[in-house]
């Protein structure tokens, strides 16, 4: 009997660790957050978003699309036409709007598709490519070089 007092003692003790350790965070999920809130500070709008059809992300499931990030920048005075891209072997291919941009090179990493429409340009992409946030600067340089073309 004096060792069921002990068994208790250490099933007690390794779930309160087993919660303690459950709730700490991922490193990718940590370096995530990170990204977003440096992206917000520097004005461009993170969000995750199901991604759409035309950008050809791969489906999670049969009956459910795939979660993408997507990252933009508001241009208050701008009246941009709709555009949209998919990249393709690294270079734009316009699905629909003004095709001046197809076949445009693009040297970010781990972009799927552009967006452009009224006042808003974003660009869906996976951000696993870059954890880091090494790419922050240059995708809202590229997002105002969209609305000035």
């Amino acid at each position: 009997m004096e060792n069921t007092g002990i068994w208790v003692a250490v099933v007690i003790i390794v779930f309160v660790l087993g919660s303690i350790f459950g709730l700490r965070v991922s490193p990718r999920e940590k370096a995530l957050g990170i990204m977003r809130d440096k992206a917000r500070k520097m004005g461009l709008h993170p969000r995750l978003v199901a991604a759409p059809e035309w950008t050809k992300v791969p489906m999670a499931s049969e009956s459910r699309a795939s979660m993408v990030a997507y990252y933009s920048v508001l241009i208050p005075d701008a009246r941009l036409p709709l555009m949209r891209a998919r990249v393709e072997d690294q270079k734009l291919k316009v699905i629909q709007g003004n095709d001046k941009l197809n076949d445009s090179p693009i040297a970010l990493k781990g972009i799927y598709a552009i967006d452009m429409q009224a006042n808003c340009v974003g660009l869906y992409w996976d951000e696993e490519a870059d954890l880091r946030a090494t790419q922050l600067e240059d995708i809202k340089t590229f997002l105002h070089s969209l609305a000035q073309a």
